[in-house]
């Protein structure tokens, strides 16, 4: 039973980007209000997974490496925004197959593993850009191209009021 914060880590799996890819999406920043995500911070979810014991890390690493080996073409060619909580994200008009593939295997392997993930609603693939924001009528931008190299487990802490995300694991999606 969790009893005290430190009994267990809140993590996730994502995509990471690339230094190149993080300055694109940074820049798609500029002109949104609210509390911006942290460069350093920004990702692509694939898969929430709330408070986990220590314990499970190892089980949660194995799962990790054992992901398809496959490069995911994505395109944010579209500014989105969730009323709840109140979040502007960017976007595909069109998710890759690879993409869709390795999100469900990745949901698979923890179903199977005994590790709930909340799947009531559809994956929408999306980088969160803001939170506390409005929606944005109009936001013309470059389309940001990004070819998904690196997933990881991510354990997600507050550290002086701030969030903070740190990378326990991660492996390249092209099998190296």
């Amino acid at each position: 039973m969790i009893t005290d914060k430190r009994d267990y880590l809140r993590l996730f799996y994502a995509l990471w980007p690339d230094g190149a890819t993080r300055a694109a999406l940074s820049q798609l920043q500029i002109a949104m209000a609210g509390r911006l995500t942290r460069s350093d911070n920004l990702h692509l979810t694939l898969a929430f997974l709330g408070a986990q014991p220590p314990s499970s890390l190892p089980l949660l690493e194995s799962i990790l490496m054992a992901l398809p080996s496959v490069t995911p073409k994505l395109t944010f060619d579209r500014i989105g925004y969730f009323t709840e909580p109140q979040l502007a994200w960017a976007g595909m008009s069109a998710v890759p197959e690879a993409l869709s593939t390795l999100e469900q295997n990745l949901a698979q392997a923890l179903e199977r593993a005994g590790i709930h993930v909340d799947r009531r609603s559809s994956f929408i693939p999306h980088v969160t850009l803001a939170r506390n924001t409005t929606a944005l009528e109009d936001f013309p931008f470059d389309a940001v191209e990004w070819k998904a190299s690196h997933v990881a487990l991510v354990h997600s802490d507050v550290e002086g009021g701030e969030v903070v995300y740190r990378v326990l694991t991660s492996r390249m999606l092209d099998g190296r």
